[in-house]
Order: structure tokens, then sequence, then C-alpha cells
């Protein structure tokens, strides 16, 4: 059985490729299971469903929030961005739907201000600012959550910058606005509320969003999670492209430990196409029914 629980789309958030050519690809690559995680965003999920029926591919309703928590003993007390997974929950509970709508509004007025925020470093070299105009064509081409991908995006294609990494390296990070904040509290209480699981998201990835930016240490990552988020969580996603050996099996015992659910998936973004490519073993479909 080939398994992918974490799959971003274009519909959603920041993938590359619409629902209709994951699955037609999914399909091609004789996944049986499956879930789009978009970021901060279930709108697409009816649409999902209907295409792993179509497949006959099994679905899991996913999507991947994002965090602020923080620890007292590191950081200095500051806040950090986590990511966690939820998973099997019903798209139609209201007090989730109207969270992610509030998100969505959000992230729309958190684009503009970091366009704004660009200009001014445009302004130093000479640049040709973005205008409104540019802002329309941006929001154009997002079907899903707006995020900073998309203006990355949108800057290689005027030919401003190469390619994602000088986007963020060059303006992108420096220019960077906050997110809308929720607590792993919320978080929890959403999906839960809504019949699902809580599961965080790739935590020893170490150049992503993860518990690598309170440590690098798997053993104090571990505390943390023990400390801070075992009361509010239900899982942990051990499978991951950039989890080595030691990291996966750490994670393993302490989830046996804990009686914690184990997740797994890509990550896949279609930059490259990646999906169905980390081997998750059967018993994972197996604790959600499928």
């Amino acid at each position: 059985m080939k398994i992918d629980l974490h799959i971003h789309s274009k519909n959603g958030s920041d993938g590359r490729w619409s629902l209709e050519k994951i699955f037609a690809e999914a399909n091609r690559r004789n996944i049986d299971v499956i879930s789009i995680t978009d970021h901060d965003s279930i709108y697409s999920q009816d649409e999902a469903k209907a295409l792993a029926a179509e497949y006959g591919i099994r679905y899991l309703t996913g999507v991947e929030l994002n965090v602020t928590l923080t620890h007292p003993a590191y950081k200095d007390g500051k806040g950090v961005s986590l990511d966690f997974l939820g998973y099997g929950y019903d798209a139609n509970y209201k007090p989730l739907v109207k969270k992610l709508h509030a998100v969505r509004e959000f992230r729309q007025k958190r684009a503009e201000k970091i366009l704004e925020n660009i200009n001014r470093e445009f302004r130093k070299e000479n640049l040709r600012e973005f205008t409104s105009r540019d802002m329309e064509e941006i929001r154009a081409s997002v079907d899903g959550s707006f995020g900073r991908p998309h203006i990355a995006d949108y800057m290689i294609k005027k030919g401003i910058v190469s390619g994602r990494q000088e986007a963020f390296g060059k303006y992108l990070v420096k220019c960077d606005v906050p997110k809308m904040p929720m607590s792993l509290e919320e978080a929890s209480g959403l999906i839960r509320g809504a019949g699902g699981k809580l599961v965080l998201a790739h935590p020893g990835d170490p150049n992503g969003t993860s518990l690598v930016s309170f440590t690098s240490s798997i053993e104090e990552q571990l505390r943390i999670i023990k400390e801070v988020m075992i009361h509010f969580i239900d899982g942990i996603e051990c499978w991951h492209h950039r989890h080595d050996r030691v990291t996966r099996e750490s994670y393993l015992s302490f989830a046996r430990r804990e009686g914690l659910i184990v997740t797994g998936g890509s990550d896949c973004h279609q930059q490259p196409v990646i999906m169905g490519t980390v081997d998750v073993p059967e018993y994972v479909a197996q604790q959600f029914g499928l």
C-alpha cells in the first residue's frame, strides 16, 4: 500500500499543480491513500474527495495549520512558528470554517503590507515599484490561501529574481509581516471539535517550520512536546522527506511511549514532484480506518 498524507495543491495553497493534475499523477503512481493538506485552507476538500472517488483512491480530509508556540526556556520566551496537520475532520464544522475564512482575509491584507515593504527595497535599488495592477495579477494566480510563495513566483515571472530562493533571500524574509496568530490550544480545539486529529508536522525538519527553530537536539525537541504540547496533539508526523533515520526512529519511539498516532507524507508542493516517494507503512492508514 502506498500512502501520502501530506500534499499541497494550487487550489488551496502554494502547490504548483491543480487537484485534477495531482490526482491523475497519484493514480499513475499507484498511491492508495492520500490527503490534501493545504495551508490554513479547507476549501478544496470537497473537490479532493470527489476526485479521490473518481480514481478509486482512499481519501482523508486534511489541512496544515500554522501555530505560534512559545516555551519559556527557549528564544527568550518569544513565539516560534510551527505547523500542525489536521486529519479526518468535518470540513463543514462552522467554527473551523469561520476561523479559516478570517485567516484567508488576513493573508490578503498581509500580502499588501509585504508588497509595501518590497517597494521600500525597490526604491533603494531604483527598481519599478509594484502597483495595484501587480497585486491584482498576483491575486489572479491564487486559487487558495495567499502566501509569500505566490509573490515570489510573480517576481520570478517579472524577471526580478531567478528563483524562489533568491526572492526569499533578497526580499521576502526582510519584508515579511507577521501572520495572523493561532495558538496550539485554539488549533487543537478547532480540529478536535470538528471530529479530527491534530498532528505535529515535520518536527525535525532542519530546513523548515519545525522544532529545530527551538533547538537542534532531538532530546530537547521531545522534551518540548512533552512539556507544552502533549495535551493538545493526537499524533506526530514521523515520515517526512527531510527526516533522516535517527529523527524518524526517535519520534516513532516517543509516539509509541506517549500513545500518539503517527503519520507520514512527502510534503509535496510539486517542486519537484515527490508525492508517494516517502515509504509510509500500511498501519498509518489503518489508524484512520482506511
